[in-house]
């Protein structure tokens, strides 16, 4: 029997506060032991540094508010310099160091990269492409990380620290490797490829289930036993598409089982410290399904970056920022690293603005972070991220970036209060790793899909009326949403689409746009009609997609009161019928003139609606429909705000709320609030004026 919708692999819910070991008397679960208020510093790599270098570092880190390091996160080689040999004098002095200090320490298992005696000695650990390009020792992450050889040696590493500084007063929480599948997200080695067929082999128990579910009786590739399948390596044209989203899953699985064996080594050794490990969620990385990861972590951890050529790069953190707290469940989380200024792997790499890092920071606050942490303390003078900024830059003390870095350390001692509070909010955006993967193989109807540009187009909409979202797994539970957005949902399963339309029955407004609910969890088409699963909720049905060419656009009206005006469309159109819905636009010219482009239902007896947005429109179409939702749910955000200023609220469990305001543009700003700003220290009475690029933190009254 195939795998189906009924009998699929669960994602875990969100582990409920409860479930982890509370660590702070301040009641954040799993948060680091001993770190009180807001965390604050970055990576720290001392065995890069004299000893001179290495006392004023933590003196400079007293300067500026430094509270917690993360150390020893790739310092492998300089412990084990050969196999046998031993190097703890510097860690030692640098945790003893620290710990006088009063800065607390995430210690690495200091395995992110092997060193090269090991790979010179086991070539046979290194990872390698889809066409069976090794992958060589010289950058980092030169892993496979299924390869038993590898894990042996990364596992004694591990214990090897957490057995010598399991006592030590200076730790805070365990770091788990660094970025897992940062470089190698996708291994396809010999190793990988046992392990690949022993997970399907687990998930499927027989090669005829595995056949039914991927669809083999297509292109003669009916398997006869699990030992002839291969990972989805180079051929001579497309790949098996559930092949494809089967090794997908599958490597985002290896490379969590490998931080669980890690975690649970850590756990017997030292029960009572908390451990996690740096996510890397935001728009641009797709390698790993952080919610099946994030129950795994006692705290959420998240590393994030700006583009430099992305002109609503603060919109795109924002994101990231709520797909943290998403995944942490709602529980405060760590920014484990992001920048002060430029860095060095990106085309052309902008240093940030004054004030850039002061409010890049305080949006990952307004949106749940309790820890604001930097790649890296000092900026290196040697390597390949030389050029990355840091705290303190090669420059010294007296540059902007330092004098920022003690701003932002002031600023975070300043807004304490905020600490352990949470963000609520009544509008979720559904948001799916695995559709993720599965929208954008290849054979599809455009190449040119991007599943995160559709997500953001419906994000950025929420964002400029200052709706506060929750980004959220569509196993989520959804009952306490008047809003719910479901972008470009291409795979879903039969519960996760239950569970959108009971949220309709229950009173919410549902806005699913194109492309959703196209196929089940083993890619196979949902036949009768698109949008598949949502048909019956959304009341149509599309007999076919029209997309459009390089540089085709086509003209759509509002059909009634509910939207007005005129839109374009590009790259996406659809045939699409009315079933029960209300067309409220339809395009004006092509073959699908007169035809619905956006659709309307009612559901339910509670008020509930449904709506549906069957073309890519411009950003003012994606932005009318979004109004029009809201209208339908009775959400209105923070509608006096101007355009470009960023308005979020946390709760304090004590009924207090705190108002972040950040200012992206160029002209001071008016909002109204009552309170105590707090990076200030003034009173606020009814109206608050925030400068050009400035931020405020207002304790409402």
């Amino acid at each position: 029997m195939a795998l189906t919708d009924a009998n699929r692999p669960q994602t875990p819910a969100a582990t409920t506060p409860e479930q982890q070991p509370d660590s702070t008397p301040g009641g954040r679960p799993g948060w680091p032991t001993g770190l009180e208020g807001f965390g604050y510093g970055g990576d720290y790599n001392p065995e890069q540094w004299p000893q001179v270098t290495r006392v004023e570092d933590v003196e400079l880190m007293v300067e500026a508010g430094v509270t917690i390091v993360s150390v020893a996160i790739f310092a492998w080689a300089t412990i084990e310099p050969a196999e046998g040999e031993q190097n703890f004098g510097w860690l030692d002095e640098t945790m003893d160091r620290l710990h006088a200090a009063g800065i607390r320490v995430a210690l690495a298992t200091a395995t992110a990269s092997p060193p090269p005696w090991l790979t010179a000695r086991h070539p046979e650990i290194l990872p390698q492409t889809a066409d069976g390009t090794v992958l060589w020792q010289g950058g980092r992450q030169s892993y496979s990380v299924t390869h038993p050889v590898f894990r042996e040696h990364a596992l004694r590493l591990a214990t090897l620290v957490a057995e010598r500084y399991k006592d030590h007063p200076a730790l805070a929480v365990w770091h788990v490797d660094n970025e897992i599948g940062c470089h190698v997200p996708r291994d396809y080695s010999d190793a990988a490829a046992a392990a690949f067929r022993s997970w399907l082999a687990a998930r499927y128990s027989t090669v005829e289930a595995l056949n039914e579910a991927w669809g083999t009786a297509f292109w003669s590739q009916r398997y006869s036993a699990f030992e002839d399948i291969l990972p989805p390596r180079s051929a001579p044209t497309y790949a098996n598409p559930t092949q494809q989203l089967d090794f997908d899953r599958f490597s985002s699985d290896a490379l969590l089982g490998y931080y669980r064996e890690h975690r649970d080594a850590l756990r017997v050794i030292t029960p009572d410290v908390p451990i996690t490990t740096n996510f890397m969620m935001s728009s641009a990385t797709k390698g790993m399904d952080y919610f099946g990861w994030g129950p795994e972590v006692d705290v959420v951890a998240n590393d994030h970056y700006t583009i430099a050529s992305d002109e609503a790069r603060h919109i795109e953190l924002a994101f990231s920022a709520d797909l943290s707290r998403g995944i942490a469940g709602g529980r405060p989380w760590m920014l484990m690293e992001h920048s002060t200024s430029a860095v060095n792997w990106q085309p052309r790499n902008r240093p940030k603005l004054p004030g850039e890092m002061l409010r890049n920071s305080l949006a990952h606050v307004a949106r749940g972070a309790d820890a604001v942490m930097f790649f890296q303390w000092r900026q290196s003078k040697a390597g390949a991220e030389k050029f990355h900024s840091s705290m303190l830059p090669h420059a010294g003390r007296d540059t902007d970036v330092w004098r920022s870095t003690v701003t932002l350390g002031e600023t975070l001692k300043k807004i304490a209060p905020v600490v352990g509070s949470r963000v609520r909010s009544r509008a979720a955006l559904l948001f799916d790793y695995e559709a993720w993967w599965a929208s954008e193989l290849d054979s599809h109807p455009t190449q040119q899909l991007r599943y995160t540009d559709e997500v953001l187009s419906t994000y950025t909409a929420l964002w400029n009326r200052g709706v506060s979202t929750d980004v959220v797994h569509p196993s989520a539970d959804l009952s306490g949403y008047d809003l719910v957005v479901v972008p470009t949902l291409y795979l879903v399963s039969d519960e996760d689409a239950a569970s959108v339309a009971a949220a309709a029955e229950r009173g919410a407004t549902v806005l699913v746009t194109y492309f959703s609910g196209i196929v089940d969890i083993n890619d196979h088409v949902r036949l009768g009609g698109y949008p598949g699963a949502f048909r019956t909720l959304l009341g149509v049905s599309t007999e076919e997609f029209y997309t459009l060419q390089e540089g085709e656009a086509v003209r759509l009206s509002g059909a009634g009161d509910a939207l007005t005006g005129t839109f374009s469309a590009d790259l996406w159109t659809e045939k699409t019928h009315l079933v029960g819905a209300t067309a409220v636009a339809t395009y004006d010219e092509g073959p699908l003139a007169g035809l619905p482009a956006v659709t309307r239902a009612d559901v339910g007896t509670s008020g509930g609606s449904a709506w549906y947005v069957g073309a890519r429109l411009d950003p003012a179409g994606i932005a009318a429909v979004v109004d029009a939702a809201l209208a339908d749910a009775g959400l209105t955000g923070e509608s006096d705000v101007p355009a470009g200023v960023e308005v979020v609220r946390r709760h304090a469990a004590d009924g207090t709320s705190y108002l972040f305001v950040l200012n992206h543009t160029g002209a001071a700003v008016t909002v109204k609030t009552t309170g105590t700003e707090l990076t200030g220290g003034v009173e606020v009475d009814g109206e608050l004026t925030v400068p050009a690029g400035g931020v405020a933190v207002v304790q409402e009254s």
